[in-house]
């Protein structure tokens, strides 16, 4: 089954963004672009919103967020219940954060990586199914969490 993405940045992630959709929809996934269309100053919880919303509503299987270091927007995804957002800076993390945590959306630092960093992250996240087992319960836990609020 091909996998449905959702995307966002802020205005310092918009070239990455783009450069993103271009190297998934090439590779024949199915990506939906939730903005921002510039660089003129937006806030980066807005855009964050619209793809844990989402991803929430299962309109799509995982999230890319890109803003200038990728910590605004994991700290505002984090916010959403369900969502397992990793700020993903090296390959070994992001699989790593996909096989062990479930996450489900990536957050990437256009100001931090080249494009051509962010690209070959993306596509280890995008590939990297969870594994499951013994990782289960602590998943779980990080979801109960959700309800402690």
């Amino acid at each position: 089954m091909e996998k449905k993405l959702v995307i966002a940045c802020d205005h310092a992630g918009n070239e990455m963004k783009e450069a993103i959709i271009a190297h998934l929809t090439q590779a024949g996934y199915d990506v939906t672009d939730f903005g921002c269309d510039g660089t003129a100053s937006v806030n980066y919880p807005d855009y964050a919103h619209l793809v844990c919303n989402a991803l929430q509503e299962q309109k799509a299987a995982l999230g890319i967020l890109v803003c200038g270091t990728g910590i605004g927007m994991s700290m505002a995804a984090n916010k959403h219940r369900g969502i397992r957002a990793a700020l993903c800076e090296n390959e070994f993390s992001t699989e790593m954060t996909r096989r062990h945590n479930d996450a489900n959306v990536i957050c990437l630092g256009a100001r931090v990586l080249t494009v051509e960093k962010a690209l070959a992250l993306v596509d280890i996240f995008v590939a990297t199914e969870y594994e499951g087992g013994r990782h289960d319960a602590r998943v779980a836990m990080l979801n109960a969490l959700d309800e402690a609020k």
